[in-house]
């Protein structure tokens, strides 16, 4: 599908002959497609895995919150926190592209100054996010949701954004480790997180008598997920230090803030943090106004999308690898083998989604009886499953074709894209449907139509940008040395 572009008029290069630098064009080797899928599979496996892990730890919060009754409370807080949470981790990610390059470039020894400075961003954020998420009560009383769970979603809050800073801080040393192409630790720190979460959960919603726990209730669950940011945090700083991530030189000395590399950091982070509140604040905004509509929709709503959530975590480890893969290859100059990363990618992101779509096509009555047992919310949440079949092979390949922008380091464009695809089609159309303004009410199936066509729009816009993108050379390499 990205090829090798041949002759390209005015400033495209040929890929056949020389690079503008005068060196010559490293073709791929015969297989360099069946390479390039060992390695991003090498890659990705461990991702899977850590992203899966990540995921069940929502899906524990879900599973408890919803036997205590406080589904509803979590749920609201969630969808304030995890957007900006997303938006800030989104911007330190800009280290992956611009440590894979580095790396690809013979260049390692410099990583260390870039994740110094992405950690003075994750610091400062981090605090002043904190704090702002501990004064949003005003925001749902403004949105109009339950009064009776604002309470909680407002203790909810205030006790996972303890954790915020020290899990900015993991991200900005994971995305290191990730950059050069190591994702062993976060997989292991990952599940061992996983681990600890869980019963520690049960414990502090449930209460656990032998080691004199009392139950607090749902909000126990954000206490639970802020102590598990920590334990991250600490682990992985341990392991860059101890590890072959020495070769970063990242400890080798203290840097006060440097607004040069920062700003860059910011350049190019800013359009992957904001593409990702987007489309996170896309569904979470879609949560908030799905709770003007009753519990057995809020809770169907969450149910549905906790499921397709955990589904996408695979396309999303995938695309993790991509921009590794893709951003490593562009430093070395091989831009022939960063094409054929983008092949294997995104085949398997279409691989994936039907495969997926299958899989809740035939077993979605059998998941939503795992979640909740209540009458009124079991059918309408499979339905919903129902429609999250038709976007699957859309988020997969979505999720595919940003990932591979991010490692060429085009991230603006690619954000409008998203910003349009979501806000400005998607989201009116389920509106619409929801609410009933030109035809019959359709509650909240109306925004899971709306999902579909956002969904589908951003897979056709991005696919065709990064179409366009892979075949620029001339553009990959002057991006490459920003």
């Amino acid at each position: 599908m990205f090829g090798a572009s041949g002759r390209r008029v005015g400033a495209r290069v040929e890929s056949a002959a020389f690079l503008p630098d005068g060196s010559p064009v490293q073709a791929p080797a015969h297989g360099e497609t069946k390479g390039e899928f060992a390695k991003l599979a090498s890659l990705a496996a461990p991702i899977i895995i850590t992203q899966l892990s990540q995921m069940g730890m929502g899906v524990a919060d879900a599973i408890m919150a919803g036997q205590v009754g406080a589904l509803a409370g979590v749920t609201l807080g969630g969808n304030l926190y995890w957007p900006v949470m997303l938006f800030l981790s989104g911007t330190i990610m800009a280290v992956t592209p611009t440590v894979s390059q580095l790396d690809g470039g013979g260049k390692r020894a410099e990583s260390g100054e870039v994740v110094r400075q992405a950690l003075w961003i994750a610091v400062v954020a981090g605090f002043v996010v904190t704090i702002a998420l501990n004064n949003a009560e005003p925001v749902y009383h403004m949105v109009g949701v339950d009064p009776l769970a604002i309470p909680l979603a407002a203790e909810y809050l205030a006790a996972i954004s303890t954790g915020l800073v020290p899990l900015l801080g993991y991200f900005a040393l994971r995305y290191l480790c990730e950059g050069l192409s190591w994702t062993l630790p976060a997989m292991l720190i990952g599940f061992s997180a996983f681990c600890l979460k869980v019963p520690l959960t049960y414990a502090l919603v449930f209460g656990f008598e032998p080691l004199g726990i009392d139950a607090i209730g749902a909000v126990g669950c954000g206490w639970a997920t802020a102590t598990v940011m920590f334990y991250q945090f600490a682990v992985m700083l341990i392991v860059v230090a101890r590890s072959r991530m020495k070769s970063s030189e990242l400890f080798t000395r203290f840097s006060f803030p440097d607004l040069r590399v920062i700003t860059r950091l910011l350049q190019l982070g800013v359009p992957i943090g904001l593409s990702l509140f987007v489309e996170v604040a896309f569904f979470s905004v879609i949560t908030l106004l799905v709770g003007t509509l009753g519990f057995a929709a809020v809770a169907s709503h969450q149910i549905a999308s906790n499921v397709t959530g955990v589904t996408f975590m695979v396309p999303l480890a995938i695309g993790m690898a991509t921009t590794i893969r893709v951003g490593f290859n562009v430093g070395a100059r091989q831009l022939d083998h960063a094409r054929a990363t983008v092949t294997v990618a995104y085949s398997f992101a279409f691989f994936w989604g039907v495969v997926s779509a299958v899989l809740l096509l035939v077993f979605r009555h059998e998941i939503v009886a795992l979640y909740n047992d209540d009458a009124s919310v079991l059918p309408v949440a499979a339905s919903l499953l129902l429609l999250g079949c038709l976007f699957q092979v859309f988020d997969c390949l979505q999720v595919a074709s940003l990932a591979s922008l991010r490692g060429y380091k085009d991230t603006r464009v690619p954000t409008a894209l998203v910003l349009v695809a979501y806000w400005v089609i998607g989201l009116p159309f389920g509106a619409a449907l929801c609410f009933g303004w030109f035809t019959e009410p359709m509650g909240v199936h109306g925004f899971w139509w709306g999902l579909i066509v956002g969904l589908g729009a951003a897979a056709v816009v991005l696919s065709a940008r990064l179409y366009r993108i892979a075949r620029d050379e001339a553009r990959i390499l002057e991006f490459s040395g920003r």
